[in-house]
């Protein structure tokens, strides 16, 4: 398992993000606060504080590819 922190901070963004995630056959989950929800879940993110950054967990160690494509979204 990786993990990264990324901030998704309108819409546009949450939209864009589910998007890529959703191609990848790898379980993502986003963790903010005490809640947990699935990456892939439009409704799940908007019910998390995106005024924070959120940690995102890979649930696999070949997230290369996935990393790159969410490059924009990661808090550096």
């Amino acid at each position: 398992m990786k993990s990264i922190e990324i901030r998704l901070s309108t819409i546009a963004d949450v939209q864009e993000f589910v998007s890529i995630v959703a191609r990848s056959p790898i379980d993502i989950d986003l963790l903010s606060g005490r809640y947990v929800v699935d990456a892939k879940s439009i409704m799940g993110i908007f019910s998390l504080d995106l005024l924070n950054p959120i940690k995102l967990n890979a649930h696999s160690d070949d997230t290369d590819e996935l990393f790159a494509a969410l490059d924009r979204f990661i808090v550096k």
